[in-house]
Order: structure tokens, then C-alpha cells, then sequence
């Protein structure tokens, strides 16, 4: 076994103290070799769980009340940290999952970026919405009351670590940075691939809290392999919301494991999309050999694996899209093996194709075995767009580096895939000349059914703004109306209250009539900015 970060300890994290009850072990695995990596981690006990979950729902009242600028200086505090991990995290993380150091360090800066994007917005609180309408005694014939009212936070949050982003979807990442930022505390259950990983940041999550005199039960992480730790973090009483980030069947799941309780919570998945890009005529017909490499670039761009991966290319059947194949085909086969994040992924990825190519019309135009024990190559299908539509397993997800290409006779037939689309993350439009009243057929159906649109270029990347929507309809994810990237994510961690005819000492700082200073409120029918900013 190999060791490379020597101050691991292979403990659950829970509140201020280490943890390693669990008879039961396991070890995370290097994909690249299958060799495993010390040390044994330990699956939770459901005390543990227990213990976990009752120290945030102790936590929560007080971390809430120690305000936003505490909050803020969190979020800063776990930037630095990880920061401050230096090449001990890149080099663990690369090898838990096969992805390339630079990778890491890329998706380091992303994660960091978003911690200090949320702490900015912490600081401004524009999220909490305040309002305030001042009453009226004299009004007749009733008085009028008055109200006031914010977001709150709703409590303790289980978040699910992803596989395929061990830093920017994981035990520090925009998740559970939303999560703390509205005010909540954390208990994360880290993704079993890359646990090591999951407890070096951990430590920094941790420590961050310990340092700045927060709550104990601010932030707690629970490792394991198997299901029954989640749906015991998810069916514990204390739970107040779940983010999830992984599968259909996972967060299916979770989703349905929530409502069933005795006091149903929201479940915030995303679950995944074959993310179609829509290639109209006079766009394929302009370029096709460059536009068929391009999409190869993003087809297999992180192997296949993130959840914004071209899964579906649509296009009309002519002389020019056969000429993109051909130069996609070409550059699928040409592109090198790189290793999935485990073997899970290389079991399903293979078994995916292996689905799609039994479904009656699918043509393999390119698919190449892969040697390593979690190798993957790049791999195009082709079906006639009339089958697409009437093959449920032609339009589901295949994680990995592959694509479909739907084929279509006209452009009434690409208007009706798109109305035959499930909810998605993204979709794409690439129009060019002559194209101009197809396309604008098309955008209208394409944002009904996705989070985020893109006309030209491709989905993969997914940069951390105010605007940016990382979400979509159902089966993309259990709730169309929140984003998991950006700071509007605090949303889905917050309620709205309202306070009526409250003396000023009991009500929160934000809606005292001198509230903090720089702090935009809606005042009677009008914003208005708090003095002294």
C-alpha cells in the first residue's frame, strides 16, 4: 500500500474530536494502477451518525446568531487552508481519483474562488431579501401591522460529496459553502473513492471552526462505502435539507427517502444530462472537420466525466454533418486512454455503450477498447433521430467519453427531438448562416427543458457567477428552481420569515430600523441602502 499523506488518520470527523469506531473498513484505490492507498478508512456507526447529526442541530441556533461576518471569515479561513495544504492535497487527490495534477490545482483555485465569492456575498447580504413594511395604527378601519421579514437558515444540512469533482463538489465545495454561508451547519458524508482527500480538507474545515470560536457541531464528515450511511444522515431527525451531486438512482434515491420521513425535507440532487447540442445546418455546413474536432475536445474532455459532457449531438442528415462524423469518428479514435475516477465508472461506462449499442437503429462509429483497470477511450454512436425518440434507453446518461448523434431528416424532425427531451443542465445551439428562423424556433423549447443555454462553443465548464444557473427540470435535478453553482445557491439553504409588530431589541440586526450599515432593504414599496457604508 502506498502512502502519501502521512498525517491521515482514517477518522470521521465529528465536531471537534476524531472518530474511528467502525469495525468495518475499506481504502481508496489508485485508478490509474489499482494499487490501494493507505490508511483503512472506517465506515460510520450509526452512533457516529447519531453523534454527528445531534451535534448540528446543537450547533445550529448559536452559529446562525454569531452573524454574517463570522460566516464570512469561515469561508475565507477554509479558503486559506486548503491553500495551505500545499502539493500534500493535489498529490492525494490526483491519486485517489487518476486526475492530472494540474487539474487539481485548477479545480484548487476554483474551489477557493468560490469560498471567498460567497463570503463577499455574506458580507453584502442582498440573499436574506429583508423587507420591511412599517405599520400604520391610525389606518382605519383596521390598523395596519407591522412587518418585517429575511431569510433564515433552516438547519442542518447533509451534503453529498461527487465523484468527479473531489474539491470543487465535495466536503468544501459550493455546497456546503452555501450551506454554511446561509448559516447552517454541515455534515458531510464524503464520497467512499476519495476519503483521504475528504479528510485532509476535512481537517481544514474543521480547524477553521475550532479557530474562530464557532459552534463545534459547525461542520462534522462521515465516511463510508455503503448506502446506509447516507440514508442514515438523510432519515435523522436533526436533518433539515440534502445536497446531492452523483447518479439518478442515488439521488432518486435520497429524494424519495426524504419525503417518506415523518417530516419530509427538500432534497437539492443533481442527477445528471446528456447535455444536447443542437448543430443546425448552415453552422455544420461552414467548418465540419473543425467543428466534429472541437466537439471530440469536450466529448472527452476530463474523460466523459463531468455532468456537463456532450452526451447528444443533434443534426440534420446531409452531405456536411456526414463530414463532421467522419472528422469526429476520426478524433475519438485518435484520442488517447485516460483512466475514470474508479472502477464503478469504467463497469457502468462499458455497460452504457453496451446498452445503447443493443438499441435497434444505434451504428458505432467509433468505440476502442481500453486497457488499464479503469482505462476509458472515446466513443461515438449514431441513431436516426425517429428511433431516438421512441427508445427511452437511447436518452439516458452514459458517463463517460461518448456521444450520440441524432439523425435527423429535416428540421420539423430536430424540432421534435427537442420537444421529446427530458430536463437537462445545459443545452446547446450552434446556427449559422440560413439558420436564423430555425434557430429561433428552437431556443424558446431548448430553455424550457435546461438550466442554461449556450449559443455556440460547448457546456463543459461551468464558471462560478452570480448569474450562472447549474441546474435544470427534472431528471436533471429534484428542484428546477435553485442552482448549485453561484451564490444564489444559498437559496435552497434559507426560508423566508416574517416578524409582526415586534419590539426592535427581539428582532434580527438586518431588520431593526438601524439596520447594519451598506445593507440594501426593501422599504416600504422601495430599496434602500442601511448608512454608513
Amino acid at each position: 500500500m502506498t502512502e502519501l499523506a502521512p498525517a491521515l488518520e482514517g477518522a470521521h470527523i465529528l465536531g471537534s474530536t476524531r472518530s474511528r469506531a467502525g469495525v468495518s473498513a475499506f481504502t481508496a484505490c489508485d485508478p490509474r494502477t489499482g494499487a490501494a492507498l493507505a490508511p483503512a478508512f472506517h465506515e460510520a456507526t450509526d452512533v457516529e451518525v447519531a453523534r454527528a447529526m445531534e451535534l448540528a442541530a446543537s450547533a445550529h441556533p448559536a452559529f446562525e446568531a454569531q452573524g454574517r461576518e463570522l460566516r464570512a471569515q469561515l469561508l475565507e479561513a477554509i479558503a486559506a487552508g486548503l491553500e495551505a495544504l500545499g502539493a500534500a492535497l493535489v498529490e492525494r487527490a490526483s491519486a485517489e481519483t487518476g486526475l492530472p495534477t494540474a487539474r487539481i490545482e485548477a479545480e484548487r483555485g476554483r474551489t477557493t474562488g468560490q469560498l471567498r465569492l460567497f463570503a463577499r456575498t455574506v458580507r453584502e447580504g442582498a440573499y436574506l431579501g429583508a423587507r420591511i413594511d412599517h405599520g400604520d395604527p391610525a389606518r382605519a378601519p383596521l390598523p395596519k401591522p407591522d412587518l418585517r421579514s429575511m431569510a433564515r437558515a433552516l438547519g442542518p444540512v447533509v451534503v453529498f460529496g461527487a465523484s468527479n469533482f473531489p474539491l470543487a463538489f465535495s466536503v468544501a465545495g459550493g455546497d456546503t459553502a452555501a450551506a454554511l454561508a446561509a448559516g447552517c451547519p454541515v455534515v458531510v458524508k464524503g464520497h467512499p473513492n476519495h476519503p483521504g482527500t475528504s479528510e485532509l480538507v476535512g481537517g481544514v474545515i474543521a480547524g477553521a471552526v475550532r479557530a474562530l470560536g464557532l459552534p463545534e457541531g459547525t461542520f462534522s464528515l462521515v465516511q463510508g462505502r455503503t448506502h446506509e450511511v447516507g440514508l442514515a444522515l438523510v432519515l435523522h431527525p436533526a436533518a433539515r435539507a440534502v445536497a446531492f451531486t452523483g447518479s439518478l438512482r442515488g439521488g432518486r434515491a435520497l429524494f424519495d427517502a426524504a419525503q417518506a420521513r415523518e417530516v419530509p425535507i427538500p432534497v437539492f440532487a443533481e442527477m445528471g444530462s446528456v447535455n444536447p447540442v443542437f448543430l443546425l445546418p448552415g453552422r455544420v455546413a461552414a467548418d465540419p472537420a473543425a467543428l466534429g474536432a472541437q466537439i471530440a475536445g469536450s466529448v472527452t474532455m476530463g474523460v466523459g466525466q463531468f455532468c456537463t459532457n456532450p452526451g447528444v449531438l443533434v443534426l440534420v442528415r446531409d452531405a456536411a454533418s456526414g463530414a463532421l462524423l467522419d472528422a469526429l469518428a476520426a478524433a475519438l479514435a485518435a484520442a488517447p486512454e485516460a483512466p475514470l475516477l474508479h472502477a464503478g465508472i469504467r463497469k457502468a461506462f462499458d455497460a452504457g455503450l453496451e446498452r445503447l449499442a443493443g438499441v435497434t437503429g444505434v451504428e458505432v462509429r467509433a468505440r476502442a477498447a481500453a486497457a488499464g483497470p479503469c482505462g476509458a477511450r472515446g466513443a461515438l454512436l449514431t441513431i436516426p433521430a425517429a428511433r431516438f425518440l421512441a427508445e427511452h434507453a437511447a436518452r439516458e446518461e452514459v458517463f463517460g467519453p461518448s456521444t450520440l448523434a441524432v439523425l435527423c431528416e429535416d428540421a420539423a424532425e430536430l424540432l421534435a427531438v427537442a420537444r421529446g427531451l427530458a430536463g437537462q443542465l445545459t443545452a446547446t445551439l450552434h446556427a449559422g448562416a440560413g439558420d436564423e428562423s430555425l434557430a429561433a424556433s428552437l431556443a424558446p423549447l431548448l430553455a424550457e427543458r435546461a438550466g442554461r443555454v449556450l449559443f455556440g462553443g460547448f457546456p463543459t465548464g461551468v464558471e462560478v457567477t452570480e448569474a450562472m444557473v447549474h441546474g435544470g427540470p427534472y431528471p436533471a435535478t429534484t428542484d428546477s428552481r435553485t442552482t448549485s453553482v453561484g451564490p444564489t445557491a444559498i437559496a435552497r439553504f434559507v426560508r423566508p420569515v416574517a416578524y409582526q409588530n415586534f419590539p426592535q431589541p427581539l428582532l434580527p440586526d438586518e431588520l431593526r430600523d438601524d439596520g447594519p450599515a451598506g445593507l440594501w432593504r426593501r422599504v416600504d414599496g422601495a430599496w434602500q441602502l442601511t448608512p454608513g457604508a
